[in-house]
């Protein structure tokens, strides 16, 4: 298949745009470069430096014809969109807006959309089921989940076989493509800074949850496991249908155990500090992932947290090795 990656030269998209061509599809991958980074598209992808409301237009009207659009290209700080919400409403949904117009006018007939665990906000229960209710508590699940309602309209009056994938935290790295973000908020990498000498501590925000060991609990997955999903998804879509699912390995791990994991695989004593709580923050957030294994045949192969962490830090420290080398 000729396929569009939106968003492809950062985290996830650059990983599955790898996966993809690894599957024999063409790749064509359009990013503007705001946060990702021109070095992690991979090689035999077809670049196309843009903003995607832009670009998306030129690209999937070039006569070529595209057989599907995976869509990762957003803006994704949660404490940013609550000072910055026209950033967010401009570049989730305006840009999610004139890409599906651009793939209307195109015929483009598929559409697999990066969504977020942000969608449901603070859970009523745990694990989080696609049934339970969307109340976004920041613009950016906000963004995320207005998208979501465009795209199911688009799918009933356009015939669009669209499928949204709420995943929740993201970790691990493939092929050399991995978190390497200029302003970093995930645990993982944040904890692995400081074993690389650059930060001097992690903050572990409440000790005094409800939960085995008072620290909050988070479902982490496996960057290679969404990749697999994404393509199971694009498979699978069906014409005139929005279809949605949740994306987690099925079980959650605290923060304590997390660093724990990241000292184990590091050999380093990684200095930890007890703070308040953050305001917002829910104490369990775990996805049950029972639909896209039963509907999509998906089923996480990388559910290890040391092997998790074990990936990152091996890319985190090829990344290192590789910004010295360019500096020598």
């Amino acid at each position: 298949m000729r396929l569009l990656v939106t968003g492809g030269a950062g985290y996830v998209g650059s990983v599955c745009a790898t996966v993809l061509l690894e599957r024999g599809h063409e790749v064509v991958v359009v990013d503007d470069l705001s946060t990702g980074n021109a070095d992690a598209v991979p090689g035999g992808a077809e670049f196309v430096e843009g903003d995607v409301a832009a670009v998306a237009g030129r690209v999937l009207g070039d006569g070529r014809g595209f057989d599907g659009v995976l869509h990762f290209a957003a803006q994704s700080l949660v404490g940013e969109s609550v000072l910055e919400p026209a950033k967010y409403w401009q570049g989730n949904v305006v840009t999610t807006l004139a890409l599906l117009e651009a793939m209307r006018q195109a015929g483009t007939p598929k559409l697999v959309f990066s969504s977020t665990a942000a969608t449901y906000g603070e859970p009523e229960r745990t694990p989080i089921t696609e049934d339970d209710p969307t109340r976004p508590t920041n613009p950016y699940g906000a963004t995320k989940l207005s998208i979501d309602h465009a795209i199911t309209s688009y799918a009933t009056a356009y015939g669009l076989a669209a499928t949204s994938l709420r995943y929740f935290n993201v970790a691990g790295a493939y092929r050399g493509a991995g978190e390497n973000r200029v302003v970093e908020t995930h645990l993982i990498p944040l904890v692995l800074q400081v074993a690389l000498g650059q930060r001097e501590k992690i903050s572990v925000f409440g000790t005094d949850w409800p939960t085995p060991d008072g620290t909050a609990v988070r479902d982490y997955i496996h960057v290679l496991d969404l990749a697999d999903a994404h393509l199971l998804a694009l498979d699978q879509a069906v014409t005139g249908t929005h279809s949605i699912y949740n994306l987690g390995s099925g079980a959650g791990f605290s923060v304590r155990e997390v660093i724990s994991a990241c000292r184990r695989v590091t050999g380093l004593p990684i200095t930890a500090e007890d703070a308040p709580r953050r305001a917002g923050d829910p104490a369990v957030l775990v996805a049950s992932s029972e639909k896209a294994i039963r509907e999509l045949g998906w089923q996480p192969q990388h559910t290890d947290l040391d092997e998790i962490v074990a990936d990152a830090w091996t890319y985190l420290q090829e990344l290192g090795d590789r910004s010295h080398a360019a500096r020598r």
